[in-house]
């Protein structure tokens, strides 16, 4: 072959390929390292991107670049300070220059996510860009009570004539703001096609009439979700009326969440047995099974019991033939398995691909194992408070699903502890890619009927598992005892009652997991009344044996204890703070997502000296979101880690302090310490 003179360089494909290669990029450091290649990298880059987040000191905005001209997707609810006024450090009269600033910066916009505490903030962004279709509000602050009713989204239905979607989900507003406002802007509220109202910081959510309204109001709604209330001690609950309606009203629903508030507020709650029943009868979701045949996505968590729902879900199969997400809360009869000739309830439903089982009392093994064969291409199973399933019917659903799952959560089984819901997964280790799981060491798991097997027994059991290639020995259970590897694990979830240690969860199983990358942990639990745990700490540094793990969120938001002085031989916040903390710095973690601890008597949320002092010791952090307060000289510790670029606090729960109560959220504390900040030289 003669040679070239010369070489042939990723620049010489032609721009149409580039570019598709270019929009692919969805990390924005890549994108970044990208757009330093050459010029004609920077320019597909720019041309390319079209989302984007800003962050930064919200007194800076006049300084945005105009070279992303491309961006159809800004997010403007996380600059600094955050949780204020959008435009409040500038004056008045040039609160307008900024916003149109913004449109010529970006001129494509039509979506926009935005902090609004004030209908003013909208009042003068949305003018800028009337051809807006997707919009988002975040506001985790109380509403101001001199706020009109509805005044809170006139601005939206008046500028934004196209609009297509409303994100509500994380803006705090009383329900009956939304219809009047629908019923003013009829020609609008027509054309929506997406309503998200599954807000979780209500107490009570929206009423019966209010959802008939709102859906009558859109008639063209394909994502439809709402925080409502099914409890029938409550006026005007959600029935098999209001769900009728919501069917008869949206024809063309692809997805309907609705959810009840008190699932929301405390999603790992598991009723009694007393709890009482719902209004909702299986003979009506038939009927709305029957009205919704574009169904693709379907949540229904009811928070009372939906009994007999075998019947009625065994419609979906053939009303719904699109569907393939399905989340049920506390329906009865899911799936009896009476006869394992022939599937029943859920198990019908072959086209599922994600499928989540809350608080379902009677869910039996043989269940279980009849879903396991009957929706045969599930990806995500979620089980949760089903306390008649143990390990053995797990593990064999499991096994049956071995070439699809990929994602499974387990939590509030009481058969389920820690190792049993390795042991349950353990036919996945080697495809498994998120797994959920409560760390529960106290070794509930129901004894076994017949300890002694042989090994023919044993060696059948491994064989249906599909693992016989991979167990040379088997415990006295059945079970493959040898070290198992989690190859493809990426992401692990974990929840642990306060007071308990982290230690032990390498020797559960899950000692050899070569690819995690995330954690989530969420610690739970009331501290008041609890003695000094026995050992110094809660146990983060067993993590370190994990090599890839860079991204953590340490949810410790819903511990509760005293944020002042506590009781005799007990121990305040900031020394559980201490115990949670310790042992951070061990970890090679590039972003960490903190929630400190609360005194929900004083709504107190905030970060501590010790917490503070072990935040400081974590060099390799870049990125660093603590979701709550803390005091300004605090702060300046994290000014100790050398690469870190990108740190704010975010009082992302209700209701959110005002800045007026507090010396912690002060503007002009949050200022100086971002300026210290990016006045550092960081290497790369």
């Amino acid at each position: 072959m003669a040679s070239s003179s010369s070489s042939t360089t990723l620049s010489d494909l032609p721009d149409v390929i580039l570019s598709t290669i270019s929009s692919l990029i969805s990390d924005s450091r890549a994108r970044n390292s990208l757009s330093l290649v050459s010029r004609k990298s920077l320019a597909l880059e720019r041309s390319t991107r079209s989302h984007l987040t800003l962050r930064g000191n919200a007194r800076d905005l006049s300084l945005v670049p105009d070279c992303f001209r491309s961006i159809s997707h800004l997010d403007l609810s996380f600059l600094s300070p955050w949780g204020h006024f959008l435009l409040a450090s500038l004056p008045v009269d040039h609160q307008n220059l900024l916003a149109r600033r913004l449109q010529i910066c970006f001129p494509s916009v039509d979506s926009l996510t935005v902090y609004s505490r004030s209908p003013i903030c909208l009042e003068l962004l949305l003018p800028q860009w009337p051809r807006i279709r997707r919009i988002k509000l975040v506001r985790w602050h109380q509403r101001a009570s001199q706020i009109p009713i509805g005044g809170d989204f006139d601005p939206i239905f008046e500028h934004c004539g196209f609009l297509e979607s409303l994100d509500l989900s994380a803006f705090y507003h009383w329900t009956e703001d939304l219809p009047p406002v629908l019923l003013r802007y009829a020609d609008v509220a027509a054309k929506l096609t997406r309503l998200d109202l599954l807000t979780a910081s209500f107490t009570e959510g929206y009423k019966s009439s209010e959802i008939v309204s709102i859906t009558k109001s859109c008639p063209n709604l394909k994502d439809f979700r709402v925080a409502c209330t099914f409890d029938p001690r409550y006026f005007e609950f959600v029935g098999d009326e209001t769900l009728s309606a919501v069917a008869n009203n949206c024809p063309k629903l692809t997805l309907l969440h609705m959810v009840d508030t008190a699932s929301l507020a405390n999603p790992r709650v598991i009723p009694d047995s007393e709890g009482g029943d719902s209004a909702i009868t299986a003979g009506i979701l038939i009927e709305v099974f029957s009205a919704l045949p574009n169904l693709e996505e379907l949540v229904l968590d009811v928070g009372k019991n939906v009994n007999h729902s075998g019947v009625a879900l065994e419609s979906l199969n053939s009303k719904c033939k699109m569907l393939r997400t399905l989340k049920l809360g506390q329906f009865q009869g899911v799936c009896s398995a009476t006869d394992w000739r022939r599937f029943d309830g859920v198990a019908l439903c072959g086209g599922l691909m994600s499928l989540s089982i809350k608080n379902s009392a009677d869910l039996t093994d043989m269940g279980l194992i009849a879903i396991g064969r009957g929706c045969c291409k599930l990806s995500k199973f979620e089980i949760q408070g089903c306390e008649n399933v143990t390990v053995k019917g797990l593990r064999t659903m499991v096994s049956l699903l071995r070439k699809t799952l990929t994602d499974v959560r387990i939590s509030c089984c009481k058969n389920l502890d820690a190792t049993a819901s390795l042991r349950a997964v353990e036919p996945i280790c080697d495809r498994i890619k998120k797994l959920h799981i409560d760390c529960v060491w106290s070794g509930s798991e129901v004894e076994e009927e017949g300890k002694v097997e042989t090994s023919e027994r044993s060696l059948k059991r491994c064989k249906y598992s599909s693992e016989e290639e991979h167990c040379s020995t088997s415990d006295v259970n059945g079970f493959c005892s040898e070290d198992r590897i989690w190859e493809k694990l990426e992401y692990l979830s974990l929840w642990i009652s306060v007071g308990e240690f982290l230690t032990p969860l390498p020797m559960t199983g899950l000692d050899d997991c070569p690819n995690l990358e995330e954690i989530r942990i969420k610690i739970e639990g009331d501290c008041r009344g609890k003695r000094r745990p026995a050992e110094p700490e809660f146990g983060l540094s067993c993590l370190a044996l994990y090599p890839k793990l860079s991204k953590m969120q340490l949810d410790c938001g819903d511990t509760i204890g005293y944020a002042l002085t506590a009781p005799p031989m007990q121990m305040d916040l900031s020394l559980w703070e201490r115990f949670f903390l310790t042992g951070i710095g061990n970890l090679s973690l590039s972003e960490l997502d903190y929630w400190p601890p609360q005194d929900r008597d004083v709504n107190q949320r905030s970060l501590s000296l010790p917490g503070a002092g072990l935040l400081q010791e974590c060099l390799s952090l870049r990125k660093l979101f603590i979701h709550g307060t803390a005091h300004e000289h605090f702060m300046n510790f994290l000014l100790r880690i050398p690469n870190l670029r990108d740190v704010q606090l975010r009082a992302d729960y209700y209701p959110a302090p005002e800045n007026d109560m507090s010396t912690e959220m002060r503007v002009g504390s949050c200022s100086r310490f971002e300026d210290q900040l990016n006045s550092r030289n960081i290497v790369d």
